[in-house]
């Protein structure tokens, strides 16, 4: 069953709105994957802590304005198993900061003020993933390539 803000596991009422929001996603996302409940919710709850102590303020409320909770009925989406074999990339993000996201995703899944930031974060999901995480340069040259495997 897909979660949302309204409806959701006991384990996350303690969390503050964005760490739930994205603790939801991040679970909603892992068991469209095929996780089971009780093994996703533990990890997106981690994932999603994680994610709010390394966002600014302003990433945060971006987040809590226009991402969202609610799965999607679209099986294009960027969450879907499809692109957990694609690489993930950082590159410079056109608004500012860097951008971490799976080839062919319609969106980042993080932008971070810094290339360090950007590039912990995507290791974490390639590595995850086993897959591949290519670094870009300011000006969108490679700067390395980096495999992961499962």
């Amino acid at each position: 069953m897909p979660w949302t803000l309204n409806d959701y596991p006991d384990s996350l009422k303690n969390l503050n709105k964005a760490t739930r929001k994205k603790a939801i996603e991040i679970a909603n996302s892992m068991i469209d994957d095929g996780y089971k409940e009780g093994d996703a919710l533990p990890i997106a709850t981690k994932q999603a802590k994680e994610w709010h102590s390394n966002s600014s303020e302003r990433e945060i409320q971006s987040f809590l304005d226009n991402g969202q909770v609610k799965p999607s009925n679209d099986r294009s989406s960027s969450s879907r198993p499809k692109l957990n074999e694609k690489p993930q990339f950082v590159t410079p993000h056109p608004d500012g900061g860097w951008a971490v996201q799976s080839e062919d995703a319609d969106r980042p899944s993080d932008v971070m003020e810094t290339k360090a930031e950007a590039v912990k974060r995507g290791k974490e999901i390639a590595k995850n993933k086993g897959t591949q995480l290519i670094i870009h340069k300011q000006d969108g040259s490679v700067d390395e390539k980096i495999q992961f495997e499962q």
